[in-house]
């Protein structure tokens, strides 16, 4: 038989968990009743916290961290057994629970004879296991204090992408959009620092378009050009999204609405130069109807020394 849980990976592991700590505990069980305790495993820890005297349930609650519903029924086992008992704290509201005389022999036995037999048990099973088992678990547990797993379940919050026209105020975040980019991967060309530097006088005067997404609580995030090459051709040139932005979904947004503008404008061709280093853009290029041209390569491709990818859109054609 296949082990569903091993093969389903991490989205069973805390069914996993369960299934070991049942196993682990019912071979307990039978120590602490070798032990001639009438405790069960689920008893042991509230044995423990209660030997430092009465606490309540919220208390309870707080040091061994299951559900209050756990413990007040554990809580309601040991009475039965005779190990704890209840009494009103100096609030009259609350209710203490301590252990009986029972209890304290219970614990006593449990701290002389079980626990030891059964942590000894643990560390030879853990020296079987690389790494450090118990470090690791605690690490798990803090990263779900500081973010519950049904949080880290759910989709991020879409964030709200609106599509902005060219200003001379935004002249700057053209500037740096892509200057940012263009740095991190290649050096900044004399074409590019003409362009980025005078976008109004080489772009907008010229018959093209800039165009900016902005991101909700972000502001501008991203940028894109369409420059006139003469004879009704447009470069789609100068596209970037800001690093900190990336994930958004804003490039494709971005990369969309300047296709929509250069088809309403009539582009043709519609084309963009590139590196193949650029492999997350080319595949958003290719996904959104560019094709690799020679054409364009050899009519255009010298303009930027670090071009050796030329496309044309052309979504007809096959990919």
């Amino acid at each position: 038989m296949s082990d569903i849980l091993r093969e389903a990976g991490p989205v069973f592991l805390g069914s996993r968990l369960k299934r070991l700590a049942e196993r682990m505990q019912a071979e307990a069980a039978i120590a602490i009743a070798e032990a001639d305790l009438p405790c069960q495993p689920g008893h042991m820890a509230l044995l423990a916290a209660l030997a430092r005297g009465p606490q309540s349930v919220s208390q309870l609650v707080a040091a061994v961290g299951t559900s209050q519903p756990g413990v007040t029924r554990a809580v309601g086992q040991m009475a039965k057994l005779g190990l704890v008992d209840t009494m009103t704290g100096r609030d009259q509201r609350q209710r203490l629970v301590s252990l009986t005389p029972e209890g304290e022999a219970a614990h006593a036995t449990a701290l002389t004879d079980v626990w030891p037999r059964i942590g000894g048990a643990v560390e030879d099973l853990l020296a079987t296991v690389p790494g450090n088992f118990l470090t690791t678990v605690e690490q798990v547990e803090d990263a779900l204090t500081d973010r519950s797993l049904l949080d880290r379940a759910r989709p991020p919050r879409k964030t709200a992408l609106r599509l902005l026209e060219y200003r001379d105020d935004l002249a700057r975040a053209f500037h740096d959009i892509n200057a940012e980019w263009i740095s991190a991967m290649f050096v900044l060309e004399p074409v590019d620092r003409e362009v980025l530097e005078n976008p109004r006088e080489k772009i907008i005067e010229t018959g093209g378009t800039i165009l900016f997404v902005e991101a909700d609580g972000l502001g501008v995030v991203g940028t894109c050009a369409l420059k006139p090459t003469g004879g009704g051709g447009y470069e789609l040139t100068k596209m970037g999204v800001l690093e900190s932005a990336r994930g958004l979904g804003a490039g494709a947004f971005l990369l969309a609405a300047t296709i929509a503008r250069a088809q309403r404008i009539g582009a043709d061709p519609l084309y963009l130069l590139t590196n193949h280093t650029c492999e997350a853009a080319i595949h958003l290029y290719e996904k959104l109807g560019f094709r690799h041209d020679a054409g364009i390569m050899a009519d255009y491709g010298s303009r930027y020394a670090r071009c050796d990818v030329a496309m044309r859109y052309n979504p007809a054609a096959p990919a």
